[in-house]
């Protein structure tokens, strides 16, 4: 739960709100709403973790949830 970890604890700190979730391929699904400036921290916080590898990250704005209040670790 490294990366979810990571990411969540990002997501607060940048008071962004969203999910991260593990997918069945190995590949891992993060989305965060919020401020730009804040998605950018968002990012490089987590590129820059310790024992977390980011080979790729596939960036795209999607409608925003009006009603979204927290970021959440999402099982499969």
């Amino acid at each position: 739960m490294g990366f979810r970890f990571t990411a969540m604890h990002a997501a607060n700190m940048y008071r962004l709100t969203g999910y991260v979730r593990n997918e069945y391929d190995g590949s891992v699904t993060c989305e965060v709403q919020g401020e730009e400036e804040a998605i950018d921290r968002f990012v490089a916080t987590i590129r820059s973790g310790r024992f977390i590898d980011i080979t790729d990250i596939d960036r795209k704005e999607l409608p925003l949830i009006p009603d979204e209040r927290s970021f959440d670790v999402r099982f499969n």
